[in-house]
């Protein structure tokens, strides 16, 4: 089973694209904290900090583009996809990538005064979308 559950923090504002036939496609960078402890012997290990790429096709991608933003908490399943690509130099490189099958927005939703009113600046659940099928290529 290849199956990957996060909960993290967006580290900057997502890169968004559209391809052929107005598919959206949305990508990512995730921060996912370990906190750090104290060994029985007073040896501090200190948190560990991990990034993690996650696309997003579709209207997940199209949600992704309208709701998160930099600094935002983010729950996300997917599943782990290699990549092979080859740099300006000619070197074969390998990435990993989270491929998103379903989002929640965990961030508490930014309010804006009119007129003494509280209005949302999000809908009640923009949250629950899950994309139909990927072609598995993207350009990022």
């Amino acid at each position: 089973m290849n199956k990957v559950m996060l909960i993290g923090n967006v580290g900057q504002d997502p890169q968004v694209k559209y391809l052929d036939q107005g598919v959206c496609v949305a990508q990512v960078r995730l921060a996912t904290t370990e906190r750090g402890y104290t060994l029985q012997n007073g040896t501090q290990v200190p948190d560990r900090t991990e990034w993690h790429t996650c696309i997003f096709w579709r209207k997940l991608g199209e949600t992704v583009e309208r709701y998160v933003h930099k600094g935002d908490k983010l729950y996300v399943e997917g599943k782990i996809q290699s990549r092979d690509w080859t740099d300006r130099s000619g070197i074969t490189r390998k990435t990993f990538e989270i491929m998103v099958d379903n989002m929640e927005l965990l961030s508490p939703k930014p309010s804006t005064s009119v007129g003494g009113e509280q209005q949302s600046a999000q809908p009640s659940s923009p949250a629950a979308v899950t994309p139909s099928e990927n072609n598995g290529d993207y350009p990022f």
